[in-house]
């Protein structure tokens, strides 16, 4: 992180696109709407102390939690994941991929996303999380077998 930015600081945002660096949340946020959205971010999500205080408030409530690394073994490929923001059980699915630094590819289904029709004929119903594993050809709903799958294939005991 140090040698690609300069300092460790997240978020931290690389656009293989146009090679654009960039940390921060609300310049990565602005950037991104200008980049590939309407132009100009949302009121909810332009910054200031009610963007950072409710995102801070969605943290609280697990304390600790997808902060620390954990000892674990990478996959040969990739996880997936699909998801959706404003989901608390997605947020615990992501909180272990990031703990256990496990690669994966997130897919947006949120309401509205057109990606959502696909997924729910792949996966038979609107459901999230969803975890691929391509490695071990696992599928899985719920988030409490997530992360005990996660564990149990990828964590490593220290």
């Amino acid at each position: 992180m140090r040698e690609r930015g300069g300092k460790e600081q997240f978020p931290f945002l690389v656009d293989p696109n146009t090679g654009k660096a960039t940390y921060e949340s609300n310049d990565i946020i602005r950037y991104l709407f200008e980049r590939y959205g309407s132009g100009r971010a949302p009121f909810l999500y332009a910054g200031g102390a009610l963007h950072d205080a409710t995102a801070m408030l969605a943290s609280a409530w697990r304390p600790g939690l997808g902060m620390r690394a954990e000892p674990s073994k990478a996959p040969a490929q990739p996880l997936e994941l699909w998801s959706f923001e404003a989901s608390p059980f997605c947020r615990i699915a992501r909180e272990k991929l990031c703990s256990l630094e496990l690669p994966y590819r997130l897919h947006n289904v949120g309401k509205g996303s057109p990606s959502r029709p696909a997924f729910e004929r792949r996966s038979g119903r609107m459901m999230v999380p969803y975890l691929v594993d391509p490695n071990a050809q696992v599928e899985m709903f719920e988030s409490g077998d997530i992360v005990r799958y996660l564990d149990a294939t990828y964590g490593r005991p220290e």
